[in-house]
């Protein structure tokens, strides 16, 4: 029989056994996680360490997966996000082109997304005139906001080439935007009226409102046919109005809003930043409000069977309903869609145009005066309001409006982006399917090696210098395209410049822009949001002049 002891000393032995045996168990399963992290941290860093980040190192192309030009790092996982949450990223993404010797093409990425940027004339017109880079990509809020239906974003393809030939041939003609010429005017002397009362009330006016709700109901007319209340003192909508307002503003801060979930898939399912839930209950006030507006149409030509049809100017709803004589109906959906972007592409962009370009008549008043010498030489001594017809009469004053759009192109990045549909190359470059490609104009415009002093607001640059004399804001001619080029060039674009030449003639002729203090306070900052707009709104004097 073993003794007490013996069995004491037994016990002790497979205690001590079992201890060992589940510390080295524990000491290993900690330095395998360990080992785990460790490999998984080295297996990103060494992607990071790809030219152009994370998402071009993860590029399942087989034919070439690192790209040839060069481009940031940026952080690990995240890449340049950083960028694209601050307020000016054009400015950024030119800094780093210049840096990385890479104004043709930059690589970089944004989580899981492979981004080319140029920003240079000649690969940014190859980029925009290929068919490989037909599509956008299709952000989350764009997608829940409809506009996969509508020209911005709708896949290149027949539905695309039919809404575009509409657009050309229906919404976007000469003829068209000529026909809406009385009301753009009438609207540009309210805005002159609003702006006389302000100054009347207050000493002083913020243009930003005044433009904004006057834009909105220029759009308004062209695209239903009606216009809305608003009263700018306060800055809201009055009956209708309030509505309208209230789903412009919210659509704009959607689509502008930096959204994780496009670039980190996973998050997807999160929607942490709540752009999902806001952009469906958006769209289901937008879906109301817009097809109560068709279903008027509908009734209103009911009713009168058609006979006016041809006596009047019909607006953007019944060029699309008159559609269905010629066996091109588009679904309600589709049309409330196409409507619905309307509304957002041709709204701001006017507005802060006129915006930039009214502080640099305060800050400039010798450029300010000659532009008023001109008009003031074009209507003489008739007392007359310009008109549209006077506009081709206005070298100077266009000529402001092409250095506006050069100085402060309202999308600086293009806007919306493209997407290769296949592999591609960019001269010797080799792009792959998938990849986001974007067009960095304002760097283009700010390029010593493209423009003389280009930090210099200079007008006579396009009426004094032989090789700017011809510039074209319209596409052609990649130094300036603030429109954007190729297939999916702004459709509107000559409805938009037709309204800021004729406003910005009307505010000239009308009253003399000056500062609200001796200092010229004039504050130039950037904050690109949908469009590129002035940080803090412009505040100035407007003098009336006689006329």
């Amino acid at each position: 029989m073993m003794s007490s002891e013996y069995h004491h000393l037994l016990f002790l032995s497979r205690a001590v056994l079992k201890t060992t045996t589940s510390s080295l168990s524990s000491f290993f399963a900690l330095n395998l996680e360990a080992l785990a992290c460790a490999v998984f941290f080295m297996a990103v860093f060494s992607l990071w360490l790809f030219p152009g980040g994370l998402a071009w190192a993860l590029s399942k192309s087989k034919a070439q997966r690192c790209p040839r030009f060069p481009g940031p790092h940026g952080l690990p996982l995240t890449g340049l996000l950083t960028i694209f949450t601050g307020a000016t990223p054009h400015r950024a993404l030119a800094d780093l082109a210049r840096r990385f010797n890479a104004l043709p093409l930059m690589a970089f990425s944004v989580g899981f997304t492979r981004f080319v940027v140029s920003s240079h004339p000649e690969t940014a017109k190859e980029i925009l005139n290929s068919s490989a880079f037909a599509d956008r990509p299709v952000k989350e809020s764009a997608y829940e906001l409809l506009f996969h239906r509508a020209m911005g974003f709708a896949p290149y393809g027949e539905y695309w080439r039919n809404l575009r030939r509409i657009s050309a041939t229906h919404l976007f003609s000469p003829r068209r935007i000529g026909d809406f010429g009385g009301f753009r005017k009438e609207m540009g002397l309210k805005m002159v009226a609003q702006i006389r009362d302000l100054m009347a009330k207050k000493g002083i006016v913020g243009v930003k409102k005044v433009l904004h709700f006057g834009s909105l109901n220029n759009v308004m007319m062209t695209v239903f046919g009606r216009c809305y209340e608003f009263d700018n003192e306060k800055g809201h909508g009055v009956g209708d109005g309030v509505e309208l307002e209230k789903m412009v503003s919210e659509g704009y801060e959607l689509l502008g809003i930096f959204n994780w979930s496009d670039h980190f898939p996973l998050l997807g399912w999160l929607d942490f930043q709540g752009v999902r839930k806001r952009c469906r209950v958006l769209v289901s006030k937008v879906n109301a409000f817009v097809g109560k507006i068709i279903e008027e149409h509908r009734a209103k030509r009911n009713m009168n069977g058609h006979e006016n049809g041809e006596k009047k100017v019909g607006d953007f709803v019944d060029v699309l309903l008159d559609l269905e004589k010629n066996g091109e109906k588009l679904s309600d959906s589709d049309m409330i869609a196409v409507l619905w972007e309307m509304i957002f592409r041709g709204t701001d962009t006017v507005a802060i145009l006129l915006e930039w370009i009214l502080a640099r008549m305060v800050l400039h008043p010798e450029i300010q005066s000659k532009a008023q010498a001109e008009i003031d030489s074009v209507v003489g001594d008739s007392g007359r309001s310009i008109s549209d017809s006077d506009i081709p009469n206005l070298p100077y004053l266009q000529a402001i409006v092409k250095e506006s759009l050069r100085a402060h192109p309202p999308g600086p990045l293009l806007s919306w982006a493209r997407l290769s549909t296949h592999d591609v190359f960019i001269g010797h470059d080799f792009i792959p399917a998938g990849t986001t490609a974007m067009v960095n104009m304002w760097a283009i415009t700010h390029d010593e090696k493209v423009w003389s002093e280009p930090e210099k607001f200079k007008p006579e640059r396009f009426t004094e210098e032989e090789a700017n004399r011809d510039v074209s804001v319209m596409g052609s001619d990649l130094r300036l395209a603030p429109f954007g080029a190729g297939r999916r060039v702004c459709p509107g674009k000559a409805l938009g410049l037709a309204s800021v030449h004729l406003w910005l003639a009307l505010l000239l002729q009308s009253f003399k822009w000056l500062p609200c203090d001796d200092n010229n306070g004039v504050d130039l900052s950037e904050c690109l949001k949908l469009s590129l707009e002035m940080k803090n709104p412009l505040l100035c004097r407007a003098v009336p002049r006689s006329i």
